[in-house]
């Protein structure tokens, strides 16, 4: 039985910065480039535990041959329509590790609808809301949400980030995660906060379990039914860049969570996934 992974494959161009970003002036720094893209990094991360296929869309183009190529050698089933300019995404990373991202999705906006046989066999669908954010993709991804839960599979929304969560809108974002009703919903403490996930807007998801993350305190599990578990995030002694580390979170989670462990075990494989990934250049 397979996770399937719907959403972005873009190339990332990574920009670490050596020293302060001087405004007007050329700032020290160190340039990498890679296969990205929130729902590619799922993908990648969770297919070295369990049978993975990504859902998207890509250009015709080099670009686009070139990430699928490097997806598939991450061992993921890869489905792909082909549509417009593959995207890039811009990342300049501080010398605290954090990061600014600079997004043109480009064709990850425009897959118009998921085939039949790319949900064969699915029994977890996860969507970073990144695919909510305009175009085909944002009706192809409720659908397939949709479909899924109708065929007896479980789902999963990642909120992605507080900028997703704005240029959606608190309003519809809500409205869209109740009617999808999502098993999991993964968020940060900014993403959480902007939606009230922990005040009135709960009420709006009773049978979602909510997997709250917040850096480097303890990640907080809020299944319903259930008192809230708190798993604390073990210590990360280089950290240089944390692009990519919420998505390698969601694969460990999601991989450790088909398994049967409990939501303890999920959160600690998500955190480890996570950990693996924080001293490398992006995802």
């Amino acid at each position: 039985m397979v996770l399937a992974v719907l959403g972005d494959l873009v190339e990332d161009v990574v920009v670490w910065l050596d020293g302060p970003l001087v405004i007007g002036a050329d700032s020290p720094s160190r340039v990498f480039r890679s296969r990205g893209g929130s729902a590619a990094n799922v993908a990648a991360t969770a297919a070295a535990r369990v049978p993975t296929r990504f859902l998207g869309c890509v250009g015709d183009d080099a670009a686009g041959d070139a990430l699928v190529a490097a997806l598939e050698r991450s061992d993921v089933d890869v489905r792909v329509a082909r549509a417009g300019e593959t995207g890039t995404v811009v990342v300049v990373v501080d010398e605290s590790g954090e990061r600014t991202m600079f997004p043109e999705r480009g064709a990850s906006r425009l897959l118009g609808s998921v085939p039949g046989n790319w949900l064969e066999g699915v029994r977890h669908l996860h969507v970073p809301a990144y695919s909510f954010d305009g175009g085909p993709t944002a009706a192809a991804a409720h659908d397939a949400l949709l479909r899924v839960r109708a065929a007896g599979g479980s789902t999963s929304v990642d909120a992605s980030s507080l900028g997703v969560v704005t240029s959606l809108g608190v309003g519809p974002m809500l409205d869209l995660l109740t009617d999808v009703a999502p098993d999991l919903l993964f968020a940060n403490a900014d993403e959480a906060r902007a939606l009230d996930l922990r005040g009135a807007s709960r009420s709006r998801l009773p049978g979602t379990a909510l997997v709250l993350k917040h850096g480097a305190r303890a990640t907080v599990v809020d299944a319903p039914g259930e008192p809230p578990v708190e798993v604390p995030v073990p210590p990360v002694a280089d950290v240089r860049d944390l692009t990519g580390a919420g998505d390698a979170f969601a694969a460990g989670f999601l991989a450790a969570h088909l398994d049967g462990e409990t939501v303890t075990v999920a959160a600690e494989r998500g955190h480890a996934a996570a950990a693996a990934v924080l001293a490398t250049p992006g995802a």
